[in-house]
């Protein structure tokens, strides 16, 4: 049976931290559905009521686009270990990127990895837990590096053109792009 909370609670922030993935879903009034998988340890509590995550350059910026318009975004956890349970978290969020006043102190939240393109932020409107009795037991093995190798493997101008050529969603949602280049070094 699902369960309503107005904010997280220690059970939750506990079930959270164990899980290797999390989904990530966005949507504008017209259009597509965006709904993502995420790793990396990139996701986390900030308080009781606002949560964040560590968003890299990928195939596309839908997240953003949407938040932009609508701002409506669920989280979602799946326990594929004992006990089973999902967990979702329904709020309003908005991309943080660097250039924006708050990223320093929003970033040391997180370990910035290569091609970090922002962060988003999401204000908790409600948390629901319910049984996942139908999730199957499943086994974390290892993330994969082949995103943070690709950019690392960039140099820091192309990465930024790239990033700056990436100002529409699939739908043609303005995007506001990064203008900031996270290496290696970084």
């Amino acid at each position: 049976m699902a369960e309503f909370f107005d904010a997280l609670n220690n059970k939750h922030v506990e079930m959270i931290g164990k899980q290797p993935v999390f989904f990530v879903a966005t949507a504008a009034s017209d259009g597509r559905i965006n709904l993502s998988p995420k790793g990396y340890d990139s996701f986390r509590v900030l308080s009781p009521g606002q949560v964040g995550y560590l968003d890299l350059g990928g195939s596309g910026n839908e997240t953003h686009a949407h938040l932009s318009v609508d701002g409506r975004i669920t989280f979602m956890f799946c326990n594929f270990e004992q006990p089973a349970l999902i967990l979702r978290i329904y709020g309003r969020g908005r991309p943080v990127l660097p250039q924006d006043a708050e990223w320093d102190e929003l970033a040391s939240h997180f370990e910035i990895l290569p091609g970090t393109r922002q962060i988003i932020l999401a204000d908790v409107d409600n948390v629901q837990t319910s049984c996942g009795w139908g999730v199957p037991f499943m086994a974390f093995d290892r993330e994969r590096e082949t995103l943070k190798k690709a950019h690392a493997g960039m140099e820091a101008n192309a990465w930024i053109a790239k990033a700056q050529g990436r100002t529409k969603s699939i739908d043609g949602i303005a995007t506001r792009p990064t203008d900031r280049y996270f290496g290696p070094a970084d």
